[in-house]
């Protein structure tokens, strides 16, 4: 049994107590039956409108409940609906009561959910309008009215998010350009003219407008300032080209020339207008100088022309350069041969350091061709000796090396400029082919000089004799007596080749021939042994030497006798 019923129960029980009482009451006081009568009705009344009072207010708390259930369904469904999820469901079976209660706590939740998004809904939108406006872009379109779902929430986060970088990086962007915008005005002194520059420059940063369109603008301006400036660097790197040009032909001393040295640096509007100041101060001085200043000028054509490798007759084709009437018109000539020239050398700059290289290998080259072919070199001490070989050795390997490398590139050069590259007015290559061939036929010459020297010499030595060849002292080891004669092998000398020379065999004194040199007068004649081994009589000697100097009808050269040693 409930505890509700055991009350009710107890109610009616004291009910009865109640009315026992209120009867045993009135028989004490002495209460007619029909007054009795009339007061219980009275008691009953008094408790049923007590009673059908208390369930009057049940009813209606009843009907409440039913009612606010019935809202509370209804408004849980649009929120459900509103908030995309699924609609609410009890579980199980409850009572009107609780199920009143949980209705309206589900229904808070919702409320308190699209109020929340709602806020949040709101707070990206003022967030979009901000980003928008900076960066000119259109609103993110969603529906104000509507209640968003969580994926639209978490869609329009993720636009934001990235718009907040796309200003960030913009805005970096713009920050460096203006950087750079203001440097370049700085550099070249120029003030604001335009709106949009005054924007850029003295507007606050973040009120510029950071539209695509805008910073294309930023950038566009940035190059014009840019390519001013580089104009601008080049006008003043030319004026001082042209100032050190002038010092130089004019002979400024350098007193003059640290004067101006504070603007020989930079490229602002005042220091391009110092400059051009200084340049027809110059020019004002070149007038008055021109015969000085054009001989400056032939001296630095004199050294390009040597540079360029230039022949004589290209030189002479420059008439101005030998005219002696100092003119206006003759130095504008000059500048213009001077300008022509040097433009010419750093166009061929790269050939002509590959020439000058060659060059200088070649000379060095000959150098030691030289030094190989003079007998002095033996004379060195200290390793020169090797050195030089090495050295020598090593050109020998260059050179071709160097023809080769310079062979290619100056086809390359001809093919791309379809013209002949030439040195000293002839093809390098061909120039080159005439240098190996120079070289050649001098070795020829200096061979052939060796071998008649040699010839003669041989000549001269079979009909006087030879002079001993060791030095001094080893000659003084040697006992000269004529009447103490030894002899030696016999060999024939061979002439193959032209650098062949008659060399001692035992270490001993040497004489080129078998024919003694011819006694001065009133002096003893001397003994000598002839190719049989014989001993002349010293009154004959002189016929033995014609025999000699006769047999077969000719001369005896150096191939009939190798050498005699006394």
């Amino acid at each position: 049994m409930r505890r509700s019923e055991v009350l009710a129960e107890e109610s009616i029980v004291c009910l009865q107590k109640a009315l026992n009482h209120l009867r045993e009451i009135w028989e004490l006081i002495g209460i007619p039956e029909d007054q009795r009568l009339q007061r219980t009705e009275v008691v009953k009344k008094h408790i049923k409108d007590l009673l059908d009072m208390m369930i009057a207010e049940e009813e209606s708390l009843k009907e409440r409940l039913i009612k606010s259930i019935s809202v509370c369904q209804k408004e849980l469904n649009t929120l459900c609906s509103e908030l995309h999820v699924e609609p609410f469901q009890e579980e199980g079976e409850t009572t009107i009561l609780q199920l009143e209660k949980d209705l309206r706590t589900q229904v808070e939740l919702m409320r308190k959910q699209k109020k929340e998004r709602k806020q949040e809904l709101k707070l990206l939108q003022e967030q979009d309008q901000e980003l928008c406006e900076i960066l000119c872009l259109p609103h993110y379109d969603v529906d104000s009215s509507s209640v968003p779902s969580l994926e639209e929430l978490s869609q329009f986060r993720q636009h934001v998010a990235t718009l907040r970088e796309t200003k960030a990086s913009r805005r970096d962007e713009f920050v460096n350009i203006k950087r750079q915008i203001i440097l370049c005005m700085e550099e070249l002194d120029h003030t604001p003219d335009t709106s949009f520059e005054r924007d850029v420059v003295c507007e606050d940063e973040d009120a510029f407008c950071l539209s695509l369109e805008n910073i294309a603008t930023l950038q566009k301006l940035l190059r014009q300032l840019e390519m001013r400036k580089s104009q601008n660097e080049a006008v003043c790197e030319g004026l001082r080209a042209q100032i050190r040009e002038l010092w130089d032909r004019l002979q400024i001393p350098a007193e003059e020339r640290e004067a101006v040295a504070t603007v020989m640096t930079g490229s602002k509007a005042k220091v391009r207008k110092a400059l051009q100041l200084e340049v027809d101060r110059l020019e004002e001085l070149k007038m008055q100088n021109m015969k000085k200043v054009i001989e400056a000028i032939r001296v630095e054509l004199a050294q390009y022309w040597d540079q360029c490798f230039y022949s004589q007759e290209q030189r002479q084709a420059f008439a101005p350069y030998y005219a002696e009437d100092y003119t206006e018109n003759l130095l504008q000539l000059h500048d213009a041969e001077i300008v022509r020239l040097r433009n010419y050398y750093e166009v061929h700059k790269e050939l002509f350091e590959g020439v000058q290289k060659w060059e200088e290998s070649w000379r060095l080259f000959l150098e030691f061709e030289r030094k190989a072919s003079d007998p002095s070199r033996f004379t060195n001490r200290g390793g020169n000796l090797l050195k030089e070989e090495k050295q020598r050795a090593k050109l020998q390997k260059l050179l071709p090396k160097l023809e080769e490398e310079l062979k290619a590139r100056i086809e390359m050069w001809e093919q791309e400029h379809s013209q002949a590259f030439v040195v000293n007015g002839q093809k390098f290559m061909e120039y080159v082919t005439e240098q190996w061939e120079m070289h050649r036929m001098e070795k020829e010459r200096a061979k052939q000089e060796r071998q008649l020297k040699n010839k003669k010499q041989t000549e001269t030595e079979m009909l006087y004799g030879s002079a001993p060849r060791t030095p001094s002292k080893r000659r003084g080891l040697v006992p000269n007596t004529p009447g103490k004669v030894r002899k030696l092998n016999t060999t024939i000398m061979s002439n193959a080749t032209a650098n062949s020379s008659i060399r001692p065999v035992f270490g001993g004194t040497i004489y080129r021939s078998p024919v003694s040199r011819l006694p001065p007068s009133g002096s003893k004649p001397v003994v000598t042994s002839t190719c049989s081994g014989k001993k002349t009589p010293r009154a004959g000697r002189h016929g033995a030497n014609k025999e000699n100097l006769e047999l077969n009808g000719s001369i005896l050269s150096a191939r009939t006798f190798k050498g005699f040693q006394i």
